[in-house]
């Protein structure tokens, strides 16, 4: 099955998915690859490192959707090198460039828009990964995970759009 012939649950969280996609790659219209690394706020985020972000996660949280927890990090025995290497998903990296990050995002996107027409069953669920934010013996379904993304993504569009505004006054929306 395509994702042009989905229809209920799953045509609904795609169409939701979409359009917080759609917000946070608007909020690089029309900048520079040095106007993506900025930061302009005190936190370490700048859009394409959000953009970066929000790919990885959302191309793990698909991942896990099949594979379960051996799809994600065991995030309890990272090191400190693990973490600072985790970090490089939030900033622009010499010789990355806008086009590449958007790339790769669209890519990631079309994969899980692929996994959601596809998957059989929505209420598989798969144990949570060792992780300090997620309760020891926990589960998730596969509609949990695909919520997940849809939140994930949502929030960093948020924050993508104070950051955007910080930068040149543009707003995505409004």
């Amino acid at each position: 099955m395509s994702t042009e012939t989905l229809t209920g649950e799953r045509a609904d969280q795609l169409a939701v998915l979409g359009k917080a996609r759609h917000l946070l790659r608007l909020t690089t219209r029309d900048l520079t690859d040095e106007q993506v690394a900025r930061r302009t706020t005190v936190s370490e985020l700048c859009l394409g490192g959000l953009i970066k972000h929000v790919a990885t996660v959302e191309e793990r949280w698909a991942d896990f959707a099949v594979r379960g927890a051996v799809a994600m990090p065991d995030y309890s025995a990272m090191t400190e090198a693990d973490f600072a290497r985790w970090g490089d998903q939030f900033r622009m990296l010499p010789g990355e460039t806008l086009g590449a990050v958007l790339e790769r995002y669209a890519e990631v996107a079309r994969r899980t828009d692929e996994l959601v027409a596809t998957l059989p069953d929505l209420d598989v669920r798969h144990d949570l990964p060792k992780a300090p934010w997620h309760e020891p013996g926990s589960s998730w379904s596969v509609r949990q995970v695909l919520m997940t993304i849809v939140a994930e993504t949502s929030q960093h569009a948020g924050h993508a759009d104070i950051i955007r505004e910080s930068l040149d006054g543009a707003k995505t929306t409004g």
